[in-house]
């Protein structure tokens, strides 16, 4: 929870939760009527998965059903990837993550809405083995936020409604060619800078 969660629906406000309540305000804007994926990218250790799971208290503040999800628990197994050849960087980062059981089971099945059961986790890499699936159902509005690694590259940036990339320049050599092919923070509705995670602020946009 952001810091200073107060327990309950209402969140105490703070820097942090007050960047975050304005941020929420343009997303719900961008909002039709249905269900809605919030994206959030960013390079390895940038806190983009603490950034996502506040955004998605302080949306619960609002009233919305909000589900939690993340490309760690997308990932494919090591002896699937070893399927693409040695252990790289490049492996890593063009085949690490099983992105046909992202769309399958997860975004598909969430856009469809109604009764339609989907799953946020399906692969636990720190055993390398697969998770018991557990179906979840939500509302018509509900609204879906994923973090990860690659999420907003090109053949998956248009399944989100809305894209954040957390700042900061990539270190980790998978980040590195990521980056050189396409850097999320061009293609983001708001860039965040996070590096200082008690005071974050907008820093730019990208289209």
């Amino acid at each position: 929870m952001p810091r200073g969660y107060a327990g309950g629906m209402e969140l105490v406000t703070t820097p942090r939760v007050a960047f975050l309540r304005t941020l929420v305000d343009e997303i719900l804007a961008h909002s039709g009527r249905g269900r809605m994926i919030v994206a959030v990218d960013g390079p390895l250790q940038s806190g983009k998965t603490e950034f996502a799971d506040d955004l998605a208290a302080v949306l619960r503040e609002r009233g919305h059903a909000v589900f939690r999800a993340s490309m760690e628990r997308f990932h494919r197994s090591r002896a699937a990837q070893a399927e693409f050849g040695d252990d790289t960087a490049s492996r890593y980062y063009r085949y690490g993550f099983d992105e046909s059981a992202l769309r399958r089971v997860l975004v598909e099945p969430f856009r469809m809405g109604g009764s339609t059961a989907f799953v946020t986790a399906v692969f636990d890499p720190a055993r390398d083995a697969w998770i018991e699936p557990k179906w979840l159902t939500g509302p018509a509005d509900a609204i879906l936020v994923i973090d990860g690694r690659f999420v907003l590259r090109e053949r998956l940036a248009n399944l989100w409604d809305y894209r954040i990339a957390i700042d900061g320049e990539p270190e980790d050599d998978a980040d590195v060619i990521a980056y050189r092919e396409r850097d999320p923070r061009r293609v983001a509705s708001a860039v965040v800078d996070n590096s200082d995670p008690d005071h974050p602020r907008r820093v730019a946009d990208g289209h």
